[in-house]
C-alpha cells in the first residue's frame, strides 16, 4: 500500500478563465474531495493564505477552506466548507483585501460586517457558522470566488483604473 502525500496544488493568478466560473455544487463527498481538499490545505499553509477557494487551484466546486488557525488561536486546523451558503449579512466595514490569486494587490474593499452561513464538512454533516469582521470578510471573499466574482469587482471604476497596469502585469506573467 502507498502512503498518501498532499501535494501542493498550484494557485491560480488573474487571468486565469476557471476563476471567473462559478463552481458547481458538490453532489458526493467522496475521495476526490477529500483529497482536494487536503491538497488545498498544503496550498493554503504554504501561501500563508487566510482562505482558499476550489477554482483558486483549478477545481470548479463548490468548496473553500478557511484558515481558521492564524484567526483564531483556539482553532487546530483550517475550517472545510461545502456548497456554502451564506444567509444573512448584516452592517458594513471597509478594510483593505488581497487574495493569493493577486499576489501582492490590496484594496479597500466594503463588506458586510456580520454574517451567518451554512454548508457542509468533509464528512457529510450540515454546518452552520456566524462570523463577524476580520473571519467574516474572508467567509465571504471565498465564496465569491464560488460565484465567479472576485475582489476587485466590489471596486469602484476608478481604483480599478488605478490597478489597471498591475492587473495587466498579472495577466501577462
Amino acid at each position: 500500500m502507498t502512503s498518501q502525500v498532499n501535494k501542493i496544488l498550484p494557485i491560480r493568478i488573474f487571468g486565469d478563465p476557471v476563476l471567473r466560473k462559478k463552481a458547481r455544487a458538490i453532489e458526493n463527498i467522496d475521495g476526490s474531495i477529500d483529497q482536494l481538499a487536503r491538497g488545498m490545505m498544503e496550498s493554503l499553509s504554504q501561501a500563508r493564505g487566510l482562505g482558499l477557494a476550489a477554482p483558486q487551484v483549478g477545481q470548479s466546486k463548490a468548496l473553500c477552506i478557511i484558515n481558521l488557525p492564524l484567526l483564531d488561536e483556539k482553532a487546530k486546523q483550517p475550517l472545510v466548507v461545502i456548497n456554502p451558503k451564506i444567509y444573512l449579512r448584516e452592517g458594513e466595514v471597509n478594510y483593505e483585501e488581497g487574495c493569493l490569486s493577486f499576489p501582492g494587490i490590496y484594496a479597500e474593499v466594503n463588506r458586510p460586517k456580520k454574517i451567518a452561513l451554512t454548508g457542509f464538512d468533509l464528512d457529510g454533516n450540515e454546518l452552520e457558522y456566524e462570523a463577524d469582521d476580520i473571519l467574516a470578510r474572508v467567509f465571504l471573499h471565498e465564496t465569491d470566488h464560488l460565484d465567479g466574482v472576485l475582489f476587485i469587482d466590489h471596486l469602484s471604476t476608478i481604483k480599478r483604473q488605478l490597478l489597471k497596469s498591475k492587473l495587466k502585469k498579472l495577466n501577462q506573467d
